[in-house]
């Protein structure tokens, strides 16, 4: 087996891999506030890519190399474009629910004070890619 290929397969492992725990973690709503260590290893995996180009891997290293630069540089920089920060009065866990108001998928109106008096969990998610 070439260099190339190994070096190739071997990037798209570490680009995979990662990426793969990224989107489980984000299915979980519970991405780290430090995401150094996915970029690293994002970045890392171009490398490896690239590297790989320099072996002359041949189809079949060419293509996880190609996946793996594709991967290694898309994540990182929609990671960089779309930070995820708390606006100043934002609401936390164990605050009181302010008022609202908004149409059901049926076109009803829903009010949120008829919720007072009850435990509740609101959960609202704002995708991380």
């Amino acid at each position: 087996m070439r260099a190339g290929t190994i070096l190739g397969t071997a990037a798209l492992l570490v680009a995979g891999g990662t990426a793969a725990y990224w989107f489980h973690l984000a299915s979980q709503v519970s991405l780290p506030a430090d995401r150094t260590a996915f970029v690293v290893l994002w970045l890392f995996a171009a490398a490896l890519g690239v590297m790989a180009f320099f072996k002359r891997p041949g189809i079949l290293g060419g293509i996880p190399a190609t996946l793996s630069i594709i991967i290694g540089l898309f994540l990182p920089f929609t990671v960089y474009i779309s930070p995820q920060a708390l606006a100043d009065g934002s609401i936390k866990v164990g605050d009181s629910l302010p008022d609202f108001s908004a149409p059901t998928d049926k076109g009803e109106v829903f009010d949120s004070s008829s919720l007072n008096g009850h435990l509740v969990l609101i959960k609202f998610f704002r995708a991380h890619w």
